[in-house]
């Protein structure tokens, strides 16, 4: 099996490096927008070869490991690949990409998330292993072609994923809780900290808490804008009841209401009872 990896980052770098092991592929080839990026991958012997985009068309199993924006327009480019060639996407949202996807190639195509990640990005944050044990959300399987979810399932139990299988609108939901909600507090808690204090006192006096706190704030602003355009109606929900849930904390303080105060941590207690 032949593989091509659009942009090599984070995901894609990392993807490169953990399929490298596997005896069905043959050959990974990678393309990215971004010069500085496709020589790292070669210098990091994250891919067998850089290739243009015109040949990505050839191999048997195309990744799209860019932001979604670049997912969506990346489509439009492969409406003429044979009907036999596998399309996954790794994009952060789903439903809007999905419903992108030029009708001619729906059955080439597979919506995937794997739910890994870190806060760095480009070639040099590849990892090898970073798929592993992790969950990868497979949306809207019944549109895609039987080969190709074939052949996406075979990929990710390779990689010893755990996959989950939901609709695209309903996975977009979930991932503004658990995810794209997360990332917009941690950058307003690198704003409000760093609006307020010099730097040399955040070096001095920040310990794990805050740096816990705001390691998503490192992330790559160009691919969480995107997601956050493109899951704004989700994100904006979670984002409100989150206000309305701090709001409530920050009342019950202000009115010394201290067993209120003692009951809202409790009950945040028991999240950890689910994810332990």
């Amino acid at each position: 099996m032949n593989i091509a990896i659009v942009g090599l980052g984070l995901m894609g770098g990392s993807l490169a490096l953990s399929l490298r092991a596997k005896d069905y592929i043959n050959k990974i080839v990678g393309y990215d927008h971004n010069e500085e990026h496709k020589k790292t991958a070669l210098e990091l012997n994250l891919v067998d070869e850089i290739v243009e985009f015109e040949l990505v068309k050839k191999c048997d199993v195309i990744f799209l490991a860019i932001p979604v924006n670049g997912v969506i327009a990346s489509l439009e480019k492969l409406t003429d690949v044979s009907q036999d060639v596998t399309i996954i996407d790794l994009g952060s949202t789903k439903e809007k990409i999905i419903s992108s996807v030029p009708p001619i190639i729906r059955k080439n195509f597979v919506a995937a998330h794997p739910m890994t990640g870190t806060e760095n990005f480009g070639p040099t944050a590849a990892i090898e292993g970073l798929y592993e044990d992790k969950v990868v959300v497979l949306c809207d399987l019944e549109d895609s072609g039987k080969h190709q979810c074939e052949t996406a399932k075979k990929i990710f139990t390779s990689l010893n994923m755990r996959k989950s299988f939901m609709r695209g609108a309903e996975h977009d939901r979930h991932a503004a809780f658990i995810s794209h909600m997360p990332h917009a507090i941690s950058y307003s808690i690198a704003n409000t900290v760093m609006k307020q204090e010099n730097k040399r006192n955040i070096l001095a006096l920040a310990a794990g808490g805050f740096r816990s706190m705001s390691r998503l704030a490192k992330s790559s602003p160009n691919m969480w804008e995107d997601i956050f355009r493109q899951n704004k109606t989700n994100l904006i929900e979670a984002i409100e009841l989150f206000e309305d849930e701090l709001t409530e904390l920050k009342e019950a303080i202000l009115s010394d209401e201290w067993e209120k105060v003692h009951q809202e941590m409790k009950d945040g207690n028991k999240l950890h009872d689910i994810l332990d």
